[in-house]
């Protein structure tokens, strides 16, 4: 092979490369204003980063089940009454860390409103850096764990499924995908996907 192909052959896959590492950066900092999906979805993302679906267009949310950082079984299904909001999270992502304390504060702000919160720590290899993750910001809530991302890949393409860390996915009292946000999320921003899920009867 000569010099000439070795070098394109090696500046190829070093963009290549460059790429995939920029994507894995974005996903952890996207500032969530980003629409997902393609075609006739039926969402529709605001300003904010925050996509809704109507009442009428909901789709049932996957199965999600497994076990918690605490080593219980937990499924999501048993929550069907609540509203339930997903937050998708590693330890290793800065920008989870970022919200961490206002998803613990509102989630005990709404326990009261019928709102379950539940993590989803992913790509996480080792347990214990997420359990200190939990400890070192007061997260009350339970945690799937899912080291190796599978619960992410249970939902639909097209739907408000989650595509980056962090992300939060809201559910409604009947168990449908109501609100999705691919973004780090302060207290007021993740009122405003919950509160008005609350007030559905």
């Amino acid at each position: 092979m000569s010099s000439g192909r070795a070098s394109r052959r090696r500046f190829t896959l070093l963009a290549a490369l460059a790429a995939a590492g920029a994507l894995t950066l974005s996903a952890c900092s996207d500032d969530g204003t980003r629409a997902g999906g393609g075609g006739n979805t039926n969402f529709v993302t605001g300003s904010g980063g925050i996509s809704t679906v109507a009442e009428a267009d909901r789709t049932d949310a996957p199965k999600l089940d497994g076990t918690t950082l605490g080593g219980k079984p937990l499924d999501i299904a048993d929550y069907k009454g609540k509203v339930v909001v997903l937050n998708f999270w590693g330890s290793w992502c800065g920008p989870c860390r970022a919200e961490a304390k206002h998803f613990e504060k509102v989630s005990e702000e709404t326990a009261a409103q019928g709102v379950q919160f539940v993590g989803v720590n992913t790509r996480d290899p080792q347990k214990s850096l997420a359990v200190s993750f939990e400890e070192d910001f007061g997260v009350t809530y339970p945690s799937l764990y899912d080291p190796a991302g599978k619960l992410l890949l249970r939902f639909p393409k097209g739907t408000l499924n989650p595509q980056a860390i962090p992300s939060t996915v809201v559910v409604d009292r009947e168990g449908r995908i109501a609100a999705r946000s691919l973004a780090a999320l302060d207290a007021a921003k993740l009122r405003e996907m919950i509160d008005p899920l609350v007030a559905e009867k």
